[in-house]
């Protein structure tokens, strides 16, 4: 979320380049669906800005934003760091990528049995759908993506869960005051160290002839 339609539109394209950047240098395909997260993030920002040129209400645009802010984001996130990871480290995501599929399951059925409102409050975007159980839905929101970046065992994806955790409480406040919406500038941060750890992963290891013959 973003202050207005002309942030969310610079933010969405900002963060959609970072994205295409750390997709065309990733050199692993397993990398791929982490690599791709600033594409999502960025295409979020874009059908927000649509939001605010419509001046909120509970159109397509409004359901397509909380359809990728909520199930979406639930699975993708701990998916992309489980087949990222080392086997080690796959063992123990493996139980919070089941809480991401169980969190978004729920939040998809929630958003398919009940409205979508988008309301301008100031300079926020406001999401009003009613979900039951909100508070198990966050909990299991937030194990699912930061914990499973601070579960990845890589520096860089620790340092991402870091980023993450503490820009959601701040975005969170300052949305609470309706004062700012600043989830874009979270956004933005954390897919710059997406594209630093995309620099960072190393290639692949190429078989020399001679271990294809010993295979």
């Amino acid at each position: 979320m973003c202050w207005s339609a002309t942030a969310d539109l610079l933010a969405g394209a900002a963060i959609t380049s970072v994205g295409a950047a750390c997709v065309i240098r990733t050199r692993r395909a397993r990398d791929l669906p982490l690599a791709a997260l600033p594409l999502l993030l960025g295409a979020h920002q874009l059908v927000e800005a649509r939001i605010w040129h419509t001046g909120g209400g509970t159109g397509a645009a409004a359901v397509a934003w909380a359809v990728i802010a909520l199930p979406v984001l639930a699975v993708w996130v701990p998916v992309g760091v489980w087949c990222a990871a080392s086997r080690r480290a796959g063992r123990r995501l493996a139980a919070v990528v089941a809480v991401g599929a169980l969190t978004a399951a729920f939040l998809a059925h929630g958003l398919a049995t009940r409205p979508v409102r988008a309301e301008i409050r100031g300079h926020t975007m406001a999401y009003v759908i009613g979900l039951p159980r909100a508070e198990l839905l966050v909990a299991g929101y937030l194990i699912a993506t930061v914990g499973a970046l601070l579960l990845s065992g890589d520096r860089w994806l620790t340092r991402l869960g870091v980023l993450a955790g503490a820009g959601a409480l701040v975005c969170w406040l300052l949305w609470r005051l309706e004062f700012v919406s600043t989830w874009c500038a979270s956004a933005a941060v954390c897919s710059v160290v997406l594209y630093g750890w995309v620099r960072g992963r190393p290639a692949p290891k190429r078989a020399l002839p001679a271990d294809i013959y010993r295979s």
